[in-house]
Formats: structure tokens, sequence, C-alpha cells
């Protein structure tokens, strides 16, 4: 997830329990673009023992082959192409989702890609732009280009991420390509996690905005899986601390306070979406100027009057929403992956 899926954060999630391996943020590919120095750093400083993709956008081949070549002189797990990005801003540009209206264009990326990778190339992608008519003749250009891993998020780009995914394409990738597919798309409790790896028959699960919310989706997920073990149920106290650990891991000495506030609520608007059923939390949290205001807040729901013995709920509360209208969601979705089989 743009502006989520950094180094900081990929620490904080591994420390709640890891998942199989992790996407960066996209590095933008374009004709004054070079690699940026805050994604690199997710992959060379990255200290969670879990391999690291290094995941790009753009649609200008010869920009393409020359941020490839230079992505591989790093220690990444291999490259993923995104194709799924629903940011109208991204899309626009025709790239990301924007790409899902152009097969053809597509194939020749993929052809670049797969002359260029001589180890793993991914594909993160939705299941059309608008609608389904491209859905089987992308699929078919996996096959073609050997893709290595298909991550599928189960909407189509204009549907962003409203209603519930449609997971019977995820099963129909499943059934057509030859490399593992990864369903993603509103998986948002272990219980979800469950249900769709067995319907799809998907190798595994895609996990981006969930991850925000309830860091121990990964290690839940996997014990799921574990016959001698229990699925751990985090507290409200629990939060608490990773609220701690998220706002220390982003604290830049440099930056005004303000600031740091402010990107704290950008992860706060999903945390609170389990805080409270009613959404007071939100509401006083996006009030909060300075970083006393703001943990005074947490505290008052998630630790004082015995809030922190609470359970944090599996599920978000239905109609609490994630952000204000005014701000966009994560742009890229991907935070990490685990292998549900």
């Amino acid at each position: 997830m743009q502006d989520v899926t950094s180094l900081p954060f990929m620490e904080v999630i591994a420390s709640r329990g890891c998942p199989d391996y992790f996407f960066t943020e996209f590095f933008r590919v374009h004709v004054h673009s070079r690699l940026e120095p805050d994604i690199l750093k997710s992959v060379m400083e990255n200290k969670t023992g879990r391999p690291v993709f290094a995941q790009i956008i753009g649609e200008n081949l010869p920009h393409i082959e020359r941020t490839v070549k230079e992505l591989l002189q790093y220690p990444v797990a291999g490259i993923d192409l995104n194709l799924g990005c629903p940011a109208p801003k991204v899309y626009r540009k025709n790239v990301g989702g924007g790409l899902l209206r152009e097969p053809a264009r597509v194939d020749e990326i993929l052809g670049l890609l797969r002359s260029a990778v001589s180890g793993l190339l991914t594909v993160k992608m939705r299941i059309g732009f608008a609608g389904d008519e491209h859905f089987e003749a992308l699929l078919d250009l996996m096959n073609r280009h050997s893709v290595d891993l298909l991550s599928l998020h189960g909407r189509t780009v204009k549907e962003m991420y409203r209603g519930e995914a449609h997971y019977d394409y995820i099963k129909r990738a499943v059934d057509a390509v030859r490399c593992p597919v990864l369903a993603n798309g509103n998986i948002t409790s272990v219980a979800k996690a469950v249900e769709v790896a067995d319907f799809t028959g998907a190798a595994g699960l895609m996990i981006g905005r969930t991850a925000i919310r309830n860091p121990w989706i990964f290690r839940q997920i996997r014990e799921a899986y574990s016959p001698d073990a229990t699925i751990f149920r985090p507290s409200l106290g629990d939060v608490r601390e990773y609220v701690d650990d998220l706002y220390g891991a982003f604290l830049k000495p440099d930056q005004q306070e303000i600031h740091q506030v402010n990107r704290m609520k950008k992860f706060l608007n999903f945390v609170g979406q389990g805080v409270d059923p009613e959404g007071r939390f939100l509401h006083e949290m996006r009030r909060t100027r300075t970083h006393r205001e703001l943990m005074e807040v947490c505290d008052r729901y998630m630790v004082e009057n015995g809030n922190a013995e609470k359970p944090f709920p599996d599920e978000p509360y239905q109609g609490v929403t994630a952000r204000p209208n005014r701000e966009s969601p994560p742009s890229g979705e991907v935070a990490g992956a685990l292998r549900a089989r």
C-alpha cells in the first residue's frame, strides 16, 4: 500500500506475526523516475527475515527496462507489476489498473519483463477496469509470459473497494493459470480468510488494508491452519501498544508534531473500525492536533474504565467508516501475502 508498506510498517507488523513475504510500495516508472531511497530501505534494511518483492508501476517500455535493471542490483525477491491500483490519479495516466483496458499493452510489458527478469516475476491485478471483457485474455497473458505468481483482487478498478469482492473470478483464475494465485480483496478476518481460501482454491492470500487494522491477521491465519494452535485474540490493550509502536516507528525528529499526528491518523482511521461500534473514537481522534491529545483519546477508548481487557473484534464494526470522505484509501493495496496451503 502506497504510503503505508514502508520499512517501519513492515517491522511493526513483523513483531506481531509476519506474512510469508512482503511487497514494497510501488516504484513509479516514467522518463524522470529514479529509485526512491525510502522504498529501497524496505529492501536493503529489512530485518524481518522475509523476502521482499519490488513493486513497479508504469507503462513506458524503455524506462521499465531501465528500472528493472536497477532494481535487480539489489536483493529483491522478484519484480512485481502493479496492474491493480484503482486510484483515479493513477489510472488516468494509463498505469496500474488503467492498463487493464489495453491487453495488447499488457502483453508488451509482460514480454519485456519476462525477458529482463530471470528470477521471479509476479503480477497484481483486478478482474478488469469497468467490466470483465478482458479477463480471460489477461489470464492467457499470465500463461504466455510464464508469470510466477498472480495476486488477483476480486473487484474491477471502477468498483474501488465497494461491495463484496467477486471471489468466483479468483476461482476461475486458479483453474486457468499455471502459476499460483493469491486471493485478494475484502479479507477482513481470519474466518473470512479461511472461507475465501477454501472457496477459491487459491494458493494463498494477499492482505492489505486489514493488516493496518489488525496486524495480527497473518499470525491468526497461520494458527487457523495449524491443528494444535489456538488463534490469538487481541484485546484493546494490545491495540493500544500497537498504536504506540506505530507512532514511534514513524517518528522523525525533524518533522513538525502536527505532521506526525496527521500521519498517525491515516492508520487510526482503519484501527478505529474496531475500537467502538458508534464511531466516537474516530470522531474524537480526527480532531486532535498534538501527540498528547491523540494519545489521551486512545487511552480513553482502549485503556481506561476496563477497556484494556475488552476483546478487539475480529471484523470491523458495521457502519464505522475507515476514513473521512475527503481522504482516499491507500493506493496500491499490497501489504503482504500469506500462503493458505
